[in-house]
């Protein structure tokens, strides 16, 4: 799949955003003990990636009810789902002046189509050294996922199959989309919210 950029401005892919505050202290914090001048871009994608994917708990792995949309918010409680995660890892990146965007799929929600389906988030790098946008999925690894940071052959979360009506959407976003927004403004319980109010399409 040929991914394509909803922006032609990689500045808009920088930006800092309310729900990817990368100036906010706790995330400065952070940023400090993540990163050093010694480090590329791709060895501080690398080290953000797998702080995100590993430290920040994936709210239905965990069953915590607690909504995190802000990027603040997921450090701040280290949890949150795929949306939330994706937040953090943008403003991680951004703050580094790495470009970042966001991308989704549709995926089933659970193991069968009769279950429903949901939109799932990640994440789109931009290295320039490689001048190639690069997907990641902080989303978390357990059991049956096993998601990895690599530039040179995606190893995502979820592969998506058709003939389940699953889908890769090719847009890299340079905001988060409205609806997974709406959803985590919307709701107070995470785990009512991933069983019956993710969105399905976009």
């Amino acid at each position: 799949m040929e991914l394509v950029c909803e922006s032609n401005q990689l500045e808009d892919y920088l930006l800092e955003l309310n729900d990817v505050n990368f100036s906010n202290s706790k995330i400065k914090g952070k940023i400090q003990e993540l990163f050093n001048p010694t480090q590329t871009e791709i060895e501080k994608a690398k080290v953000a990636f797998e702080y995100v994917r590993d430290e920040i708990s994936h709210s239905w792995d965990i069953q915590g009810k607690r909504v995190t949309c802000k990027a603040s918010d997921v450090l701040n409680y280290k949890e949150g789902i795929c949306y939330a995660k994706s937040h953090l890892l943008a403003s991680l990146l951004r703050s580094q002046e790495i470009p970042t965007g966001f991308c989704y799929q549709r995926l089933m929600l659970f193991d069968t189509p009769e279950k429903g389906y949901c939109i799932h988030a990640l994440n789109a790098v931009y290295f320039k050294t490689l001048d190639k946008w690069v997907r990641v999925d902080a989303r978390g690894n357990k059991e049956g996922i096993n998601s990895q940071f690599s530039i040179n052959q995606e190893q995502l979360a979820f592969t998506t199959e058709e003939k389940f009506d699953e889908r890769d959407y090719p847009v890299i976003y340079a905001k988060p989309h409205s609806k997974t927004l709406d959803v985590l403004e919307e709701h107070t319980d995470a785990i009512e919210m991933y069983k019956s109010y993710l969105p399905q399409y976009l």
